[in-house]
């Protein structure tokens, strides 16, 4: 099939980037340092740190891991906390120590974080102190040598770090107990790798940068292993496509998103320190007034989001009048971006909302719109520069333009594969490197790319991949259940829902007492929004149950009571 994008790919834009420039996303970071040295890297809570600043404690951090742990390049590393200074200095840390980094969501229940340190073969783990009792719970099961305990406010300084702690534990209560008895502090393992000497680790291409969880049509949770190499590749081909509009050393992004996802920890931890830009760290994106407030305190220029966040600080008292004047780039991505946001944000910023694409399992980012859109065209645009995809159907084969199909992958920055697990890769990454996205898409004749629909069963949730099949392993483990569903349904806070419909085993079984269950066992963005009670579920003739005629029948009673 012709490659048509080309006929609109943004004049000037390289179609290809050089993959060998760079041996390891260390060597970028180094980079940035050298240049950037007195230039802002992350502020947090109004603590700011330099780029060399970042380096030393990252080096610090290094030596502890290295030689009071003793851990080797190749070992593992998890990571699971919201977005502090800590968490930059933990990552650039790992990789200074030669470690491959394992991001944790920090609302995982016990039985996911059993699952995911386990699956992953963490040797060590740095956590927040709020969610350390997640951890304690898990710990007999689990074959993590080292626990390093951070609190909220470590990296602070001074009172301000001591104040922050004591009101988060004392007053906020936002700490529950816990007893891990071998774990260390991190301000004492920055202080005691502070006296030690770190010796310097070289990393390839081939080495592991990241193993990212995404789930699957199994409903098992599945490390990506995506290696230094495929993480530079997608540095660089956003670092190309963003510029355009993106001034080296000027740049202030603000990082709403998780660092432990994708999206945010690429777009813009990396992308943005190879540009020397400052990214502002907010911890609790949720707490919307003081989100906006947090924003009102700096000349930001760029933002990364999912719709629901948008749509989130629109809704907020003070959003509409914080002073856009350096604001300049505004992507969107994670899931779909509903137009009526897109114009609300557009008129109320001034600056347009770009939609882009991308997975888990190409490091992100895949399609982006060029970064000199004015407006909306409901589009993911079109493949980054190294970057091929292919409409295809069922049988392989390419289809028409303007034909839906599911779209195919090939580039640089698509993973080495999941993490173990042959069987699992070889159904969605071909011998020649075509990567299966599950994903519905047409290109139309101008070469822009439209999702349409999903080819899985897989649920998004703000942004977040919900898979029906684990929901249903966890729920059918409850005694009085019998049979279980669980599909994805619109929802206007999250893009989408999950709903489940049950067969009860004893009659007994209440909705509270379900949502109690899966309170202990789901994180949050996992848990069912609403519960049917049925006294079947269709399935086919040879006994699946089909999920599609439950989530029709969902659209259908929305329809109508719409």
């Amino acid at each position: 099939m012709e490659k048509i994008w080309f006929k609109s790919y943004p004049e000037g834009m390289p179609q290809e980037i050089n993959t060998a420039e760079y041996s390891s996303v260390l060597e970028i970071f180094e980079e940035s340092v050298k240049k950037h040295a007195g230039k802002l890297a992350f502020i947090n809570m109004g603590t700011q740190l330099t780029y060399a600043e970042l380096d030393k404690k990252a080096t610090d951090f290094a030596a502890y891991l290295q030689n009071e742990l003793g851990l080797k390049p190749g070992d593992r590393l998890a990571i699971m906390m919201p977005n502090l200074l800590q968490y930059p200095i933990a990552i650039f840390g790992g990789m200074k120590a030669g470690l491959t980094i394992i991001n944790v969501n920090p609302l995982y229940t016990g039985r996911e974080l059993k699952h995911q340190l386990n699956d992953a073969q963490a040797d060590a783990i740095v956590i927040i102190a709020n969610f350390a009792n997640t951890l304690e719970s898990v710990m007999d099961d689990i074959q993590v040598k080292h626990v390093i305990v951070t609190q909220l406010g470590d990296s602070l300084g001074g009172f301000k770090s001591l104040l922050v702690n004591f009101v988060v534990k004392y007053i906020k209560k936002l700490v529950p107990s816990y007893h891990l008895p071998e774990a260390v502090s991190f301000k004492e393992a920055m202080k005691k790798g502070a006296s030690l000497v770190l010796s310097p680790v070289e990393l390839t291409q081939n080495d592991i940068a990241f193993l990212q969880y995404t789930g699957g049509t199994t409903g098992v949770a599945k490390g990506a292993v995506l290696t230094h190499g495929n993480m530079v590749a997608n540095i660089l081909q956003a670092s190309t496509w963003l510029s355009p509009i993106v001034r080296e050393g000027e740049e202030v992004i603000i990082t709403a998103l998780p660092l432990y996802h994708i999206f945010s920890l690429t777009a813009n931890c990396m992308t943005f320190i190879k540009w020397g830009g400052t990214n502002v760290l907010i911890t609790n994106p949720r707490d919307m007034p003081g989100f906006v407030k947090e924003l009102g305190k700096y000349k930001f220029t760029a933002m990364t989001g999912v719709n629901t966040l948008f749509n989130g600080l629109l809704n907020t008292p003070g959003f509409k009048e914080l002073d856009f004047t350096h604001f300049r780039m505004t992507l969107g991505g994670g899931m779909a971006v509903q137009e009526s946001v897109a114009l609300s944000w557009r008129e109320a910023t001034g600056v347009p909302l770009i939609e882009a694409y991308g997975l888990t399992e190409t490091a992100p980012a895949v399609c982006i719109n060029p970064m000199t859109t004015k407006e909306y065209n409901g589009t993911i645009g079109v493949p980054i520069s190294s970057t091929d995809v292919s409409v295809r159907d069922d049988d392989g084969n390419e289809v028409p333009v303007g034909d839906a199909g599911e779209l195919y992958v090939k580039g640089p920055q698509v993973m080495r594969g999941y993490l173990d697990r042959p069987e699992e890769t070889a159904k969605v990454l071909s011998p020649d490197g075509w990567f299966a996205t599950g994903d519905v898409a047409v290109i139309n004749d101008e070469g822009f790319l439209k999702i349409v629909d999903r080819k899985k069963d897989m649920i998004l949730v703000s942004g977040f991949n919900v898979y029906p099949n684990e929901i249903e392993d966890v729920i059918s483990a409850h005694e009085k259940v019998l049979e279980v569903a669980a599909v994805g349904v619109p929802s206007e806070s999250s893009g989408e829902k999950v709903k489940i419909f049950i067969v009860k085993n004893d009659p007994s079984l209440t909705e509270s007492e379900l949502k109690d269950f899966c309170r202990k066992n789901l994180t949050g963005y996992k848990r069912p929004k609403e519960i049917v009670f049925k006294d079947e579920l269709p399935k086919s003739n040879v006994g699946k149950i089909l999920r599609r005629e439950l989530r029709g029948e969902s659209l259908q009673k929305s329809s109508v009571t719409a």
